[in-house]
């Protein structure tokens, strides 16, 4: 039949005939490993719709990335299509430059929102309305290594489950050579506030009020609470033991490299590194392991929110080009893509079919590391601090997170006045955004 097909195209060719192409603008902030992952969807796509042109740009970081969509809106030569972190939501709402997912759904009988996993659709649904299509979703996970647990003498099938924990395993893990010079440490992390917002929502604490901007929009910050003081009291006492190594501001490269490396054992990030950890760890002769994020009391139990990123459909374009780039985004999101997508990251598929089909393959039976980070988010508290908190200033939040943090680390500030001057600031930045938009 295939041969049928291919020949009575070649006839139509050879007649004159030619397709009527479509072309459409695709942006996206994959890197290193991931780009040819994203790009062979991309050949997938136009091998199954001959008549659409994809044109794939990686257009570098996220925040690099929504910083060329407002300059390419305003010289009028925006993406069709352009994948924005998950913070970028409330700037993608308010911006008035995008055709709202939920508009093509209403239209499209053909696919069924009600396939995606809830946790992951609350996060993109705003008023009642998911503005995205989900794509790259995940959450923060413990990561640890195995083989030096061993040697620590803990239990590698026993990770830590709580802040005294995760400090007590941190000292053990703490290993110094005969000079007294640090060799190893217990812990490293990207100096990132998106950890201290994950820890905060596996506290089951808010972000921001009007539960977390859900209910209306957020006023001001309200993260300077019971939960997010014991995180910073956490943070300062791994450094005044000296059982942490810090990286610069937002450095995932360089917090891998210290955990692969094991120049530490525990490390906070992305769940979408786990393909890279187990390869990573593997050619260094160790073992990964996989656990929940820690909680301040084995009482509490919240859960992570959910990161990454996901795609937004660019207005002022033709209705056919908007159609081709509908089809692009349903594409990404299909079922088999997912599971490519999932088995090559670490990246939630953020389909429950796609969970299904990889559960009976016995994908999650043989791969426990993958199972750890879904499981993580499947067992989570359904409310408004695990929705994840929807503000317009969220970058400039988290760099202002990480400034208190500074001053806390250099001795100017206790954790206490470091987590109030954080909480001022960003209450600041969002009242002065929201006079734009009031």
């Amino acid at each position: 039949m295939k041969r049928f097909v291919l020949l009575f195209l070649s006839v139509l060719l050879l007649a004159g005939f030619t397709f009527s192409v479509t072309t459409i603008e695709f942006w996206h902030a994959m890197s290193g490993q991931r780009v040819p992952l994203i790009e062979n969807m991309v050949k997938d796509f136009e091998a199954l719709h001959p008549d659409i042109k994809v044109n794939i740009q990686f257009t570098g970081s996220y925040p690099e990335t929504i910083s060329k969509l407002i300059a390419a809106v305003q010289s009028k030569n925006a993406p069709h299509v352009v994948q924005i972190y998950e913070i970028g939501t409330r700037i993608m709402i308010d911006s008035g430059v995008i055709v709202p997912a939920q508009e093509l759904l209403d239209k499209d009988p053909t696919f069924d929102v009600g396939v995606l996993l809830d946790p992951i659709v609350n996060y993109y649904t705003v008023d009642g309305k998911l503005y995205s299509m989900p794509f790259n979703s995940s959450t923060a996970l413990l990561y640890y290594n195995k083989t030096l647990f061993k040697e620590a003498g803990l239990d590698p099938n026993k990770p830590p489950k709580t802040y005294d924990e995760f400090l007590e395993y941190s000292r053990l893990l703490t290993k110094k050579d005969s000079s007294g010079k640090t060799i190893q440490y217990g812990f490293t992390w990207p100096t990132h506030a998106w950890v201290f917002e994950q820890m905060l929502a596996v506290a089951d604490a808010p972000f921001v009020n009007n539960n977390n901007g859900r209910t209306g929009r957020a006023t001001e910050a309200v993260f300077n609470n019971e939960a997010g003081l014991k995180i910073f009291k956490l943070l300062d006492q791994l450094n005044k033991e000296g059982l942490i190594i810090n990286t610069t501001h937002e450095d995932w490269s360089a917090a891998r490299q210290n955990f692969i490396s094991g120049k530490a054992a525990m490390l906070i990030t992305s769940t979408s590194d786990v393909q890279l950890f187990e390869e990573g760890l593997k050619s260094n002769n160790y073992e990964l392991g996989t656990a929940f994020l820690p909680v301040p009391d084995i009482s509490i139990s919240g859960g992570p929110v959910v990161g990454g990123a996901s795609l937004w459909l660019i207005k002022g374009h033709p209705d056919n080009e908007l159609q081709a780039a509908w089809e692009l985004m349903k594409f990404i999101n299909n079922e088999e893509q997912q599971i490519t997508w999932h088995k090559g990251t670490g990246y939630y598929p953020v389909r429950k079919d796609a969970v299904e089909t990889l559960h009976y393959e016995g994908f999650y039976a043989d791969n426990p590391n993958y199972f750890t980070s879904l499981l993580q988010l499947l067992l989570a508290k359904r409310n408004y601090n695990t929705a994840g908190a929807v503000i317009g200033v969220f970058q400039e939040a988290r760099e202002t997170i990480e400034n208190a943090y500074d001053k806390m680390v250099a001795g100017q500030m206790t954790p206490e006045k470091a987590l109030k001057w954080a909480e001022e600031e960003v209450t600041k930045l969002i009242k002065e955004y929201n006079k734009f938009y009031q």
